[in-house]
């Protein structure tokens, strides 16, 4: 009897995981078909989501984090920040009271056309979990962080492990 316990735990975590790659899919093509709205290459368009996203949470990035965000090298987030600046998509900032670091801030539009392509599937996922109680939701959100914590803790130890980086592949 336990053991059939433990398997259909197994197959429950199984099910679990496979239900979060096929929602890892479904952000990956949102994110291509958000880059393809805005005419942009798709690294081009995860690095403005990543500059807004960090803005709005009060954490602006600096070239250096984005590159470690997007995995890129220092050279080629360079020549994409370039491409972005120059379009008027993001700006970079000396902000702090140490000149050398460089803020970037996505451009006042990024905000306003994410907020319109993404805008109702926000509304639709906020009324597929209103059917949830809160603390059915607080326990969902202590799951997936501790998944991202378990991911970030093997990604280290990859990268302690081996000989790579942005830029060496």
């Amino acid at each position: 009897m336990e053991e059939a316990v433990r398997d259909g735990v197994a197959e429950q975590r199984e099910r679990l995981m496979e239900s979060l790659r096929i929602y890892g899919g479904h952000y990956t093509e949102l994110s291509r078909r958000f880059a393809a709205w805005l005419g942009l290459h798709s690294t081009d368009a995860t690095a403005v989501l990543a500059i807004a996203a960090a803005e709005e949470r009060g954490t602006p990035l600096s070239p250096a984090r984005l590159s470690e965000r997007i995995s890129l090298s220092t050279g080629a987030t360079t020549a994409l920040l370039n491409r972005l600046e120059a379009a008027g998509h993001i700006t970079r900032a000396r902000e702090h009271s140490d000149r050398r670091i460089v803020t970037l801030r996505s451009g006042g539009h990024i905000q306003e056309r994410a907020d319109e392509f993404f805008g109702p599937l926000a509304h639709r996922l906020d009324a597929a979990m209103s059917h949830y109680p809160p603390r059915f939701l607080e326990q969902v959100e202590a799951f997936i962080a501790d998944l991202n914590t378990t991911m970030d803790s093997h990604l280290t130890d990859q990268d302690a492990v081996t000989p790579h980086s942005p830029s060496h592949p």
